[in-house]
This record gives C-alpha cells, structure tokens and sequence, in this order.
C-alpha cells in the first residue's frame, strides 16, 4: 500500500475515524492492527520476521533494566544487536557477500562458491531495525526505561506511517506519545493534512515527473551523450530529494492529525555551504544515528585526527552499505566521508590563518560555497543512482565533456517547472517556519496553500506513480 495510491487514501479515512471515536485506551490497538494491515499488503509472511525482532528487542530491554550485573546488561545488548543484525545480514547482505566470495574465488582459481538465496527483502527493513536498535541502546545507556507493554512497545517498531521509510525515531520522543491522551483539534488537522498535501506533491507531481526522465536515460545510459546524462543526473537530485523528503513530510502530516510529532528528516538540505552542514539537513535521523551509536562510540573527535578521518569514512561507508548492497553505495558514501575530511582540513587551515568561513562572508561567497556543495552532492549521486560501479564511471567519463542535443521528452519542461517550485516553496516554508507555527498564519494563506498544492496534485500528478525511492532500503 503506497501513500500515492487511493487504496491508502481510503485506508487512512477509515483509521482516522476510527481513531477518535474510539476512547484513548483502545486507540494503540487500532494504530497496531493498522500498522500489522498496512505491512501486510506487500508480503505477508514477512510480518513473522518483525514480529521475530520485536519479540526479542522487547525482552532484551526488560532484562538490561532489571538486571544489575554490567556484564549480563552487555551480554543481553550484545543478543539483541546480534540477532537484529543476523536478521538484516540474511535478507538485505547475504547474496551481496556470497557473490563477492564467489567472485575473489574465482579470481584466486579456487574450487569455491557459495549459492546465493532467492528471498525478496522486506520493505523498510533497515529502517524499522534500526529504530529497534535505538531502543535496546537507550535503555541500555540508562537514557530510557523500558516499555513493559508489549503491545505499545510492537507498535513503536511497527508505527505504520514511518515503518518502512522513517525518520528513524528514538524511543525518547515517540514511545510516550502513544501513552498520552488525544482530542480532536481542527487546527492540528489541517497542519497534518496540508504537510500531507505537501510530501504529496513533491512525490507525485516532481519526483514522479522526474524519474520518467531520469529512468529513460540512466537505465540506458549507453545511448546517451554527456549533456542528456547531466540533464538526468540534476533531475535525479531532485527525484530522490523530492521522492524521499516527500515520504517523510506524508508520515509527518499523517502522523499529526493523530497528534503524534514525528521528526523533521529534511531541511532544505541543497541550500547548504558545506558537505557538514548537508549532513545535517539529508535525512537528519539516519547521520544522527550513525552519530549518535557508532561515530561517538567510535572515539568521534575525542581521538587523534589521523584516526577520527579514518572514523568519518568508516562511518560514511557504513552508511552507504546500509542504502544498498552494492559497491555503488560504498563509494557513494567514501566520496562523502571523503567530502568531509577536506572539509575538516580546510577548517583547521582556515582557523590556522585567521580566515573566515563561507558561512561569515558575503552573499557571494556563500553562493559559491552553496553552488560548490550542491555539485558535489550531485557528483555522489552518480554512483547511488547507476546499477554498477562500470556504469557510474562510463557516465561520469561521458558528463565530462558534455555534447550533443540534450533528450527531448515531453516531461522535460515539467520537470524543470518542479524543480523551480520546490526551491522556491522550500525556501519560503523555511523563512516563514510554515510547517512549525501553521495555525498562527492568516486562515486566507493556509487556504490558498493546500488549494494550490491539491490542484498541482490533480492537475500535474503522474498517474499510477512508482512507489518511493527508499523502500528498497
């Protein structure tokens, strides 16, 4: 069930409804049955393999809390991470590693291979595992007490409109949220609906748009020149920004109208003067848990300098493995680790010389330094979004001397006409802080907001949409 489908638009009327008619005790029945619903429509079965993780995650929280002994603390910490991880090695790394064994074997002429396993990977795996794994680490850390209902406790794991494709939430910000009581507020609804209305146009209207190019030419890359490749690449920027952000904003929105808060997962990350600072605006609750549990632990910037760059892209090449199992997303995620080494140089040089920043000069300096990060940005694009690391350096080799007519298709225009009213919305919704302070803006500007962005949604949305772009993740 795709939230650009009416099959879901249906779905969340019926929950909705239900929601408030029924009384507070019975409502995290109604989100958990909802959520076990909304999982369920893709496969099935696979519900038994969450369902497997809450199991264990749930018990392993109550035996950390209530046992004394640190060693038992980090032996219980140690089988919950282990079984998590067993789960998404299995399903989402296995036949990448038994490739790559099978491969290096055969180079080497040894008399070994190892079979691969025909399983399709569950949607949203990695997402709904590493908000598990927050939880057992909090608790662990004594940050959080444990939920010892179990049935709250399923559905913080499974919270059908950030389950298969976040934000990453810690248990510090939503687990309470389903104990506490809800009224219906017309004013909190229509700021849930209009964020909604929002991540749907970005969805269906840009990214959808978008990617009818961008497909047409990345998928047959060998067919065209530099200029149409880097015509594709600056609309896969805005596909996945587009597709993802727009994700993000739905569950956000849907999430509201329940009152329950979601974090912010994006902020306006292409306006950003650095790699760090892009960084902290993409997909702001997967970096701060790569932070938070593994570049900290890690040593962070406690440690030498030599060994906290070796940190950075450790932790960036993690990152990108965890996007996909395939090369393209490590070195997609080398060229940022390595992004922010050279970032970290030029800092500690320009404090050495008494410089100042792009962030304390003037408007043209900081257009530079944006224009700068946004390129790179879209140079790591290139390896996330071809299906090889050949391909990537084939399009890349071709980009570098663009030639020829770019590739006419009748969307083209549509797509630029996207991208420009994304910049501008992002821009104006930021300044305003248009999504924080909603029911404070003039009714006449909340009005005009969603009767524009509903009619760009009917008048200009592709039709039978594919599903998001980090679903597969």
């Amino acid at each position: 069930m795709l939230f650009n489908s009416f099959s879901f638009l249906l779905f969340f009327l019926i929950v909705t409804a239900a929601y408030f008619l029924l009384p507070h005790r019975y409502r995290w029945m109604l989100l958990l049955a909802a959520s076990c619903t909304f999982y369920m429509f893709f496969i099935p079965v696979y519900i038994l393999v969450l369902a497997g993780t809450i199991v264990v995650d749930y018990f392993a929280g109550i035996w950390i809390a209530d046992t004394q002994d640190p060693r038992k603390k980090k032996r219980f910490l140690s089988l919950s991470v282990a079984s998590v991880c067993a789960v998404l090695f299995v399903f989402k790394y296995f036949n990448f590693f038994a490739e790559n064994v099978s491969s290096l074997a055969a180079a080497l002429h040894w008399n070994m291979g190892i079979s691969t396993l025909k399983i399709i990977l569950p949607i949203g795996l990695s997402f709904h595992t590493f908000q598990s794994l927050s939880y057992v680490i909090e608790v662990y850390r004594g940050k959080q007490k444990p939920e010892r209902h179990f049935g709250v406790y399923a559905l913080y794991v499974m919270y059908f409109p950030q389950l298969v494709a976040g934000p990453i939430e810690r248990p510090q910000n939503l687990l309470h949220q389903f104990h506490e009581r809800r009224h219906f507020d017309i004013d909190r609804v229509q700021s849930g609906l209009s964020l909604a209305l929002w991540g749907l146009f970005k969805k269906v209207v840009v990214a959808d748009s978008l990617s009818i190019y961008v497909d047409a030419v990345y998928n047959f890359s060998s067919h065209h020149n530099g200029t149409t490749l880097l015509v594709a690449t600056y609309f896969f920027a805005f596909t996945i920004y587009c597709d993802f952000s727009g994700y993000s904003d739905i569950a956000r929105g849907v999430s509201r109208v329940y009152g329950i808060e979601l974090m912010r997962n994006f902020d306006a990350p292409y306006f950003s003067l650095s790699i760090g600072e892009f960084w902290s605006r993409w997909h702001i609750s997967l970096s701060t848990w790569f932070r938070d549990y593994v570049y900290i632990p890690l040593g962070g910037n406690r440690v030498a300098l030599g060994r906290n760059f070796a940190n950075i892209l450790l932790v960036f090449m993690i990152s990108g493995l965890w996007h996909g199992a395939n090369w393209t997303f490590v070195v997609w995620g080398a060229l940022h680790g390595t992004y922010l080494i050279c970032g970290r140089v030029l800092a500690l040089l320009r404090d050495r010389f008494g410089l100042k920043s792009p962030a304390e000069s003037g408007w043209l300096r900081k257009g530079w330094a944006m224009l700068l990060t946004f390129h790179l940005v879209l140079l790591a694009w290139v390896f996330f979004r071809a299906r090889d690391l050949a391909t990537a350096f084939d399009i890349l080799k071709r980009m570098a001397v663009p030639a020829g007519a770019v590739f006419s298709d009748p969307i083209l225009a549509q797509g630029v006409l996207g991208i420009a009213v994304v910049i501008g919305l992002d821009v104006v919704y930021r300044n305003l802080r248009f999504w924080d302070r909603y029911s404070a803006l003039p009714m006449p500007t909340r009005f005009a907001n969603a009767i524009a962005l509903f009619f760009g949604i009917v008048l200009f949305g592709v039709e039978n949409g594919s599903q998001f772009i980090y679903f597969q993740f």
